[in-house]
């Protein structure tokens, strides 16, 4: 291959750069991002750096050293892919032609209708969203967060921490059930109210309100929580939009094999828009993860290279963590589909305990609060447990 694109420049992109010269690519590589920044670690702007305990220099992921003799096209969005002439074409007018094509443009924060111009309501993707937060934490007073989920869990604790008034809003009867199972959502979403935070489960959010700054959510269920600033965080959708018509097909995300091959030969996806085939799981799971963005690059790197001849592997168990208010969760494998769940050690009061998930007796899953020796022991048996 002469020339090969790299659509996207955050964790997936920029882990897919590295993978190709470190697999032996020498050819000309092309690296387009929609941002005008370089590579940045996402996982702070939910924590350290709304603290002010982490500046913009800390994220970088990229050392002052690292040098991929890499084309950049910082600020430059992704438009449109010509397959018939192996072009990604650019909003701006521009066309990168590329013998292989690594699909990694992540995803977006969803967002409220209705809110677009409304002052104090954000979204938390990117780190101009991360700076617009931090600005207006600063000021404090009340926040309501909207959506339980890792993200709106791990705003709330932090804004808890600077010392603001929070509720946070899941319209589902439990936070986090979707990721670890009702059980230890439960047990995890508590934390919530150990440290005085307000959650209002199983209502949905009928609209906000305030002329040029929201002052108040009102709920579906006829209540109004007051409301300084409101973080939305009710999830987020692939970035595939610019690949419709191009004939990658698509479905929740770009559809992959297990190694990230796409429907196109010598097209791969990475990433948070990578929808890729689970064998564990016998279905495609897009899996939203740090640890996944820099990992599976490697093998789609590896497809890519060998024209598609290299053999698929089994991806590693889906990892991901998370810090809310001093307590290391961290979860690998797949809640859905297990029939158990057991504390295997510690109590859950004590929001200190390892649980494991089972099928039909067999380990799926586990989740650590504050145990990172056990689980590390259980994360390594699950990577290695045949399926």
């Amino acid at each position: 291959m002469r020339t090969v694109a790299v659509v996207g420049a955050s964790l997936a992109g920029l882990s897919a750069a590295r993978s190709l010269r470190g697999q032996g690519y020498d050819g000309r590589l092309v690296i387009i991002g929609d941002e005008s920044h370089r590579p940045y670690d996402r996982p702070p702007l939910s924590k350290e750096y709304l603290t002010g305990g982490m500046g913009e220099a800390d994220l970088a992921l990229e050392s002052d050293d690292e040098d991929l003799q890499a084309e950049w096209l910082l600020g430059a969005r992704a438009a449109g892919l010509d397959s018939a002439h192996r072009a990604v074409r650019l909003a701006d007018g521009r066309e990168v032609r590329a013998d292989g094509i690594v699909i990694a443009t992540g995803a977006t924060a969803r967002t409220l209708p209705g809110t677009d111009g409304l002052a104090g309501v954000h979204t938390l993707r990117t780190l101009d969203d991360a700076r617009a937060l931090r600005n207006e934490l600063a000021l404090g007073g009340r926040l309501v967060v909207i959506g339980g989920g890792f993200i709106g869990a791990e705003v709330a604790s932090t804004a808890c921490a600077l010392g603001l008034d929070v509720t946070v809003v899941e319209a589902a009867p439990t936070p986090l059930a979707g990721p670890l199972g009702e059980t230890m959502g439960g047990i995890v979403s508590a934390l919530h109210a150990d440290h005085g935070v307000r959650l209002l489960c199983g209502v949905g959010v009928k609209g906000l309100s305030g002329e040029r700054r929201v002052d108040a959510v009102l709920l579906e269920d006829g209540r109004t929580v007051p409301a300084d600033i409101v973080v939305v965080g009710v999830g987020a959708r692939p970035c595939v939009d610019w690949l419709e018509g191009s004939g990658v097909a698509l479905d929740n995300g770009v559809t992959c094999g297990a190694d990230g091959r796409t429907s196109l030969a010598g097209v791969v996806a990475v990433g948070d828009c990578a929808n890729w085939y689970d064998p564990r799981a016998g279905a495609h799971r897009r899996v939203e993860h740090w640890t996944g963005a820099r990992e599976r690059p490697d093998a789609a790197v590896a497809v890519l290279l060998s024209s598609g001849s290299a053999e698929p592997g089994v991806p590693r168990p889906p990892y991901f963590w998370s810090d809310q208010y001093g307590v290391k969760i961290q979860f690998v494998g797949h809640a859905a589909g297990a029939d158990s769940v057991t504390i295997e050690e510690g109590a859950p009061d004590d929001r200190n305990v390892l649980a494991v998930y089972r099928r039909a007796g067999h380990p799926v899953a586990a989740l650590g609060m504050n145990q990172p020796r056990l689980f590390t022991r259980w994360r390594k048996q699950l990577a290695t447990a045949a399926f």
